[in-house]
């Protein structure tokens, strides 16, 4: 996070807590952030460079608010949050069922004109507005071990997913589980860095109302996700993303040419939906799709088949799984078996611990490609690269940076995978991108894609240790996952 983004979220920050000893809960503040944030961002639109037709209403608009004090502020800020709720497409759903919550008329005022009003925050780049919302839910998250942050994929990793996936500006970009938004808006940010100058007017339209679809069970979550895409410049109608629905409860019916996701982290799955008061309640029953290989109540190998339930034909799929989809057995050999043979499975890219704010994450990202039915498996080989072994990271002290993926960038080659060579050799057992062929692969016990071969050099070498806040957050991340994996197995038993 840069310096300038740091000293923002502290100032916004510091504003959370004199709102939390009015009662405000930390993701409330954020979600009245997000409104107002929304509104200047709006308003700043409408001026120069960029000299948008106004998109919300003048009379609704910010400058609205600068011009009132004291309960007249207060009343009329509730009335543009319910107003803004009754208006149709991505704009209506942005202030669905939205509350003014912060009932002292000064601190409004103090948001607005010393928080919100003294930036201009559509001259900054897209990062620094996702470095304080991220800043922001990761301090609430720490606050409230059940906050938002801990379902955040680190950005450094988003854009190099992206930068190997190229979409092109005639791809249609999907994320089941999509939070903020954070995957779209990096393909639709790629697209017109990459292709801006070259489009024409219909793939303009269609980066404006095709181009991103997604699914977003929690509603706060959902809205954050749709301002940001409105403000990027797709305006659809309907809305492309769904608030509130729980995606692995059907087929959508919709094909996709890329899907890019990070789903929720937690094996147990049940059915979610949200009740009138936006809250998430959970029945027993698990899913039962035709369209999935196996029946099971492991959430992550359901997201799985889900995903590739919605590529078209030659679609591409990046997504990040944790280790147990690697090697589980049961219904995880099953699946395994069946995307080796009826995808090409390419690419699997092992992640460092310590990226995620959930704790006791192991995670890799899983690359493949939809294909015909054939007799034959589609899996020739499976490139995997370890940024795992020997590297540590923490979110304060060492985060994860884009060039610390560069390698991995360089070695897929994403403009012809058919000259990839690897790094790993007997001469450099150190190399970190190796290939397994489909008769390895098929042979290893339960299909077991969890492979690794580099040594670990701290086993070896007491001098080779990590720092120790590093070592030790590694040591609490083993310990957190072994009780995730205890409970699961307790609640099981229970059952």
């Amino acid at each position: 996070m840069s310096t300038a983004s740091t000293q923002i979220v502290n100032k916004a920050w510091n504003f959370a807590h004199v709102l939390r000893d009015d009662g405000l809960s930390y993701m409330a503040y954020t979600e009245q952030i997000t409104f107002l944030l929304f509104l200047k961002m709006a308003d700043e639109q409408t001026r120069p460079p960029w000299k948008r037709k106004p998109i919300v209403p003048p009379e609704l608009g910010w400058q609205s608010l600068l011009e009132r004090d004291g309960d007249e502020l207060e009343v009329h800020y509730r009335h543009i949050l319910e107003e803004l709720g009754r208006k149709p497409g991505m704009l209506g759903e942005i202030f669905k069922k939205s509350r003014q919550e912060i009932q002292n008329p000064a601190t409004l005022k103090r948001l607005i004109v010393d928080l919100i009003d003294a930036e201009n925050w559509m001259s900054m780049e897209a990062d620094v507005k996702g470095d304080i919302y991220e800043g922001l839910l990761a301090r609430s998250a720490a606050e409230s071990p059940k906050g938002a942050g801990q379902y955040f994929t680190p950005r450094e990793l988003i854009k190099a997913i992206v930068d190997v996936m190229q979409p092109g500006p005639d791809d249609t970009v999907c994320d089941p589980a999509c939070g903020t938004g954070g995957f779209l808006l990096s393909a639709l940010e790629y697209v017109i860095r990459e292709h801006g100058r070259d489009l024409d007017r219909d793939q303009k339209k269609h980066l404006r109302d095709q181009f991103a679809r997604g699914w977003e069970l929690v509603p706060a979550t959902a809205r954050l996700c749709i301002m940001n895409l409105y403000l990027h410049g797709i305006d659809a109608d309907p809305c492309p993303i769904s608030s509130g629905v729980d995606a692995l409860a059907s087929d959508p019916g919709e094909r996709f040419s890329i899907v890019l996701t990070n789903p929720p982290f937690g094996k147990k799955s049940s059915i979610s939906i949200v009740n009138e008061e936006g809250e998430l309640e959970k029945d027993d029953y698990s899913y039962e799709r035709q369209d999935f290989w196996t029946t099971t109540k492991n959430k992550q190998l359901n997201f799985l088949q889900h995903v590739k339930t919605l590529l078209k034909r030659n679609g591409r799929c990046a997504i990040v799984v944790p280790d147990n989809v690697l090697f589980e057995g049961g219904a995880g050999e099953t699946v395994r078996r069946s995307l080796l043979k009826a995808f090409d499975v390419h690419t699997l890219l092992r992640l460092p611990t310590g990226i995620f704010y959930a704790q006791g994450v192991k995670a890799n990202v899983l690359f493949f490609d939809a294909k015909p039915a054939s007799d034959t498996p589609w899996t020739r080989k499976l490139w995997v690269y370890d940024l795992r072994t020997n590297m540590h990271f923490t979110l304060k002290t060492k985060p994860l940076k884009r060039s610390d993926l560069d390698e991995f960038v360089k070695c897929f080659k994403p403009e012809n995978r058919s000259r990839r060579r690897q790094t790993w050799s007997e001469k450099n057992p150190e190399g970190r991108w190796r290939s397994f062929d489909y008769e390895e692969l098929i042979k290893r016990d339960k299909v077991n894609l969890d492979i690794f071969w580099l040594k670990d050099k701290s086993l070896e070498d007491s001098e080779d240790l990590p720092e120790p806040d590093v070592l030790a957050q590694e040591i609490a991340d083993d310990l957190q996952t072994a009780l995730d994996q205890f409970t699961a197995i307790a609640n099981e038993l229970k059952e």
